[in-house]
């Protein structure tokens, strides 16, 4: 395949001959030190340029593979079947087949040995059994008045954590910019990737994910470990907040009980179309790229296909 012409003029860079003594100490004792660096710099950034280019002409769709690993503790067996006989991969699999990616890209979900986490790492994003029955044991008994439902409770923080490892993955993958810290940018993908459904399914997704997040929140005051702080994610109340932030700033009209209602407030509000605008931009510029336009017209169709039977198994504890 070939190069890029900046990669191969590299290669006739011309540093000197070995064999002659003159040359060589001239090359041992740099007389000029930053433009001996600015020629690394060069070099170093030639190589992103021509790894990036080569990933890029081997990026292709439909790159998502899953796997259903059997769970270790007992009572997870459940969460298996139903994820399994419903289809939950197969259909977050079709969610993100439009991503153009250089190599697969794992979905599991697995047992952890007690821990409640979710991660990417070599290719593989792993979601962990606990993670999911504490996302079924925090869900309301009944629906919420504001027209969310309990399983919307339960499929959207799935949802969420799905797209929150994918934003890892594709920043990974396709050595995607990230200004700030990861973990908000991963956050924000989450949120853009989802509001990209219907905007009824963009609604309930964005809500029921916020919902697990609130949990968090028991008043208006609330006492953190310092420790807290140093975290690489944002607090839970913050990381809700993001999210009704980005969602309310892409239709005012669609999210306005949540600013009515307090759940976000007021002065937050009036800077969240800017925020959604940055974020819109950022997305369209470094992520719209690497989707297949085609695949992705199909995704919310693939959605409403499956999600209404997913909700009428989890309508009920």
């Amino acid at each position: 395949m070939k190069k890029p012409v900046f990669c191969l003029a590299l290669a006739t860079v011309d540093c000197g001959s070995a064999s002659d003594p003159q040359t060589a100490s001239r090359r041992a004792v740099p007389r000029r030190p930053a433009a001996f660096v600015a020629l690394l710099t060069a070099i170093l950034l030639a190589m992103i340029d021509c790894t990036s280019a080569d990933a890029a002409s081997k990026s292709k769709a439909n790159q998502i593979r899953y796997e259903y690993a059997p769970p270790k503790n007992p009572e997870h067996q459940a969460i298996h079947d139903q994820m399994k006989q419903g289809r939950a991969l197969e259909t977050l699999q079709k969610l993100l087949s439009p991503l153009l990616l250089p190599y697969p890209l794992a979905l599991k979900v697995a047992g952890c040995d007690g821990v409640k986490n979710a991660w990417y790492n070599d290719e593989v994003i792993t979601v962990c059994y606990e993670l999911l029955a504490d996302f079924l044991k925090n869900a309301p008994k009944q629906d919420l008045p504001i027209g969310i439902s309990r399983a919307d409770t339960i499929l959207g923080p799935v949802l969420d954590t799905f797209l929150h490892e994918t934003g890892h993955a594709v920043f990974h993958m396709l050595q995607i910019p990230v200004l700030g810290r990861e973990e908000d940018a991963a956050d924000q993908f989450s949120a853009f990737i989802t509001l990209r459904l219907s905007k009824d399914e963009a609604r309930r997704m964005i809500l029921g994910s916020a919902y697990q997040y609130q949990l968090h929140m028991p008043g208006p005051q609330v006492t953190v470990p310092i420790q807290a702080f140093s975290d690489e994610h944002s607090l839970p109340a913050q990381r809700a907040y993001i999210i009704l932030c980005i969602a309310y700033g892409s239709d005012k009209k669609l999210f306005s009980d949540i600013v009515e209602k307090d759940f976000l407030p007021k002065e937050r509000a009036e800077s969240c179309e800017g925020e959604y605008e940055d974020l819109a931009f950022a997305m369209t510029k470094l992520i719209s790229p690497h989707i297949d336009k085609r695949l992705a017209r199909k995704v919310n169709e693939v959605w409403v296909q499956t999600v209404s039977t997913r909700r009428a198994r989890l309508a009920r504890p």
